[in-house]
């Protein structure tokens, strides 16, 4: 039998276990990254293991997240991350040099790699052939130190491309698509790998924007062929010595196959408050919009921009909305700037922004209450804008010039003739935007401002778990609603006590103080609980906070990892129905807890207000040894 092009990765870069479903693997990793929102705790914790030098072939520090220096708190991080990354053998791309996924890929990316980044979206690397998983901080510490990745053996879903994307269509339509019949959580426990000849037609922008939002809709990982579409994106950026190819076997065999005829997507849009609230964009033609921001780690890339420009030639945004651009990087910004699109788009009446993830997190770029934002970006939960009552749509940039040219949600198929796009035979470059690592880093001494405080230490797992219930929340609560991004909050990211009085500060503005005050207790959710971002501080600030178990219906898979990184115990409801017997305030006791989670036991018996119920652990050996111990960092290091 042959052989898909996510075994044949996972294949050469076994460590441990057998390529089953279910089982858990440890693989080598090649390559990681981080950026700012969570390379700082990243950072903090690698330095507590003390090793002197990163052990991957590459790790990258991208700082692309909190660059607005509104005060000393975003540029203390900023000199911290650099002098770390000196030291520790890291490279740094600084602020304004864009988002991580842009640059990695840029400058950095191989086919056949394993990349690993603290950031969700670093599925993105799988455009280039590569194995590319978003994991918790605390995962990436003990990469750079030379520790596999350990994940459960994913199922295969091969998503078979044919025909041709029409006119005015796009890669994010496709993604839209798949959400809109799958659901977010519709990829769980699975590596999504495209194939068909439908792949031809579509560029490594569109690639990138599918593989980037694999993720929103649950999957581990989504992975192109290293085919010749990848070989020209990387002679573009001097890169094609990296090129390899890599396809799947024909004889390959997936464990379950979707069809998909590219003939058949038309603009579609993301609607509040999810990635998988799809409607087509004719539905929606005629809502008048307030705000459109081309750009992010999803659509920033020269293509996306310059169609934008092509669109705008000779005309103007409408007056009553506000027309922003984010370019995913500075080449690209250079790029489009030497075919003369920003010209264009500034004669169109667009605000060009620095390259960095911005409005997407709510640093910057806030719409008005209620007001409709229409936006290129991959999430749109609620709140994540940084205006509490948003309205935010997702879209394509072919939807977005549209409907910023009319003021209205518009068909971009009404836009006239396709606009061809021109490429650089070889896009502009200046290596010295990447600051390599201190050849003598003993000469390094690291820069920890004021508003660094020390990582706080937890200890191990108690015999029993005895609290109240502190929240009950509902299906598909996101990272962003337990710990909020956004300026108020980010730039308290190296600062655990002072971030974690924003947990749940969105649906609860009393859980932190009622926390505090009962000496922490358990939070209840529904399916697909901790979903969207990677940011490990919404395990880590709750567990800061004094809770210690979590029950649910259902876990997104990195924030279960970061849970039982922390020393949370991830329980599930095995009679769904229990959940709708919880009530806020009630009183739970789970008896014996160590010894069960030591003895291998899955089935976990939970008493609430005298009555017993009955929840799963579902949880390898090794996570079982981490629960115990308090948490990760405690195992490493022997605590």
């Amino acid at each position: 039998m042959g052989y898909t092009v996510a075994e044949k990765i996972i294949k050469e870069h076994l460590v441990e276990g057998e390529m089953r479903p279910g089982v858990e693997i440890g693989i080598r990793v090649n390559q990681t990254l981080t950026q700012d929102a969570t390379g700082t705790l990243v950072y903090l914790e690698f330095g507590s293991l003390g090793i002197a030098r990163i052990r991957t072939e590459l790790s990258v520090s991208y700082i692309d997240h909190n660059i607005l220096q509104t005060d000393f708190k975003n540029a203390e991080d900023h000199r911290f991350l650099q002098s770390s990354a000196a030291k520790y053998g890291v490279f740094l791309s600084p602020p304004g040099n864009g988002v991580s996924h842009h640059v990695h890929r840029e400058r950095f990316g191989i086919p056949g790699k394993v990349l690993i980044g603290s950031d969700s979206h670093t599925t993105t690397g799988g455009c280039l052939g590569m194995l590319a998983v978003g994991v918790g901080g605390a995962e990436v510490a003990m990469a750079m130190a030379g520790n596999p990745l350990y994940l459960t053996y994913p199922k295969l879903w091969g998503i078979r491309l044919t025909g041709e994307l029409k006119p005015w269509v796009s890669g994010k339509d496709l993604i839209l698509e798949l959400l809109r019949r799958y659901s977010a959580k519709g990829g769980l426990g699975k590596i999504m790998e495209f194939f068909g000849p439908g792949l031809a037609s579509l560029d490594m922008s569109a690639r990138a924007t599918i593989a980037n939002m694999g993720v929103d809709i649950g999957a581990t990982a989504a992975i192109f062929p290293s085919d010749a579409e990848t070989r020209l994106y990387l002679k573009r950026n001097k890169r094609e010595g990296d090129w390899q190819e890599l396809r799947a076997d024909p004889n390959a065999r997936y464990d379950e196959i979707t069809e998909l005829d590219l003939n058949s997507i038309e603009p579609l849009i993301a609607c509040p408050h999810n990635p998988d609230n799809v409607k087509t964009a004719a539905e929606l033609e005629g809502m008048d919009v307030a705000q459109v921001i081309i750009g992010s780690s999803t659509n920033g890339s020269y293509r996306d921009l310059m169609i934008a420009a092509k669109a705008m030639e000779g005309k103007k945004a409408h007056d009553n909305v506000s027309f922003e651009i984010n370019p995913g990087s500075r080449q690209t910004l250079e790029n489009v700037a030497m075919m003369g699109g920003f010209l264009t788009l500034t004669h169109a009446g667009a605000r060009i922004h620095q390259s960095g993830c911005l409005g997407c997190i709510g640093i910057g770029q806030a719409p008005a209450t209620g007001a409709v934002s229409l936006r290129t970006m991959p999430r749109n939960f609620k709140g994540r804008s940084g205006t509490k009552d948003d309205a935010v749509y997702l879209c394509s940039p072919e939807t977005a010039v549209a409907s910023a040219l009319f003021g209205k949600i518009t068909d971009p198929r009404k836009l006239g003739p396709y606009q061809e796009i021109k490429y650089p035979d070889t896009y502009i470059f200046n290596e010295e935007w990447i600051i390599p690592p201190a050849k003598d880093p003993e000469s390094v001494k690291i820069i920890r401002g004021s508003n660094i405080k020390p990582f706080p230490e937890f200890e191990p797992l108690e015999e029993s778990i005895t609290g109240e219930i502190l929240l009950k929340v509902g299906d598909h609560v996101s990272t962003d609603l337990i710990l909020p991004a956004g300026n108020r909050v980010l730039p308290y990211r190296s600062n655990i006590p002072a971030i974690s009085q924003f947990v749940f500060d969105i649906v609860d503005e009393g859980f932190s103080a009622r926390s505090k005050e009962k000496g922490g207790g358990i939070i209840v959710g529904g399916e697909n609980y901790g979903q969207g971002s990677s940011r490990e501080h919404a395990a880590l600030a709750p567990r800061y906070l004094g809770v210690r178990a979590k029950i649910v219906k259902s876990f997104a898979r990195i924030h279960k990892s970061n849970l039982i990184n922390f020393g949370i115990v991830p329980l599930e409801f095995m009679n769904p129905s229990d959940y709708d017997e919880i009530s806020q305030g009630d009183t739970i006791h789970i008896p014996e807890i160590r010894e069960r989670i030591a003895r291998g036991d899955e089935v976990i018996p939970i008493s609430i207000n005298g009555k017993e119920i009955r929840t799963r652990l579902v949880a390898s050996e090794r996570h079982r040894r981490i629960l115990i111990a308090g948490g990760l960092l405690n195992q490493a290091k022997g605590t």
